[in-house]
């Protein structure tokens, strides 16, 4: 992995043998670091691709999240899981028993504020079979605040990655864009 971070130092544009290297920050402010030296220090060669891309999103995943994932997805122990990015770091912020619905599901969410979702979807197509379906939503409304919006977003696909077996992605901005009707036409 340290190999990576090499390669991606040495591709980087020289002038001067001045090395330009950028990162994000995890308030999304960018920050520029320049080296002096004809070549990278060994510590920004031990870096690697995979460590730059968690700290572009400044997310960590919470252990819990995945462990709650698998329970939904193997043991059938929750109809949801509802997500919040709490302290830099995702968390599970309510479980849904097997017998909730999905409107006690869309009750859940908050009308101003971010989350991430998991929803295991039972349905039975138009051959008569019972079926099932992991639905991942990006619940992000129109009133919520700018930066919450911007933190979700780019933390998505990186937290999506830690969750196995997700089968249909919806982003949603209102309720609309999450009806049951829309749920069911995306099973099928």
């Amino acid at each position: 992995m340290a190999e990576s971070g090499r390669v991606f130092l040495e591709t980087l544009p020289r002038t001067e043998d001045l090395f330009l290297f950028y990162y994000v920050s995890q308030c999304f402010s960018f920050s520029f670091v320049i080296l002096q030296s004809s070549s990278p220090s060994p510590y920004l060669s031990s870096l690697s691709l995979h460590n730059m891309a968690n700290a572009a999103s400044g997310m960590a995943v919470d252990d819990e999240c995945k462990l709650k994932f698998l329970e939904l997805k193997a043991k059938r122990n929750y109809r949801f899981i509802i997500f919040k990015i709490e302290a830099q770091k995702v968390v599970v912020e309510k479980l849904g028993g097997p017998e909730e619905t999905y409107d006690d599901f869309a009750g859940s969410l908050p009308a101003d504020e971010c989350r991430y979702c998991v929803y295991d979807f039972d349905f039975t197509t138009n051959e008569n079979c019972q079926k099932s379906k992991i639905f991942f939503i990006a619940w992000s409304p129109d009133t919520s605040r700018i930066r919450s919006k911007m933190v979700y977003a780019s933390s998505k696909d990186r937290f999506k990655r830690e969750l196995d077996g997700i089968q249909v992605e919806l982003q949603a901005t209102d309720p609309s864009e999450m009806s049951l009707d829309i749920v069911k036409g995306r099973a099928l």
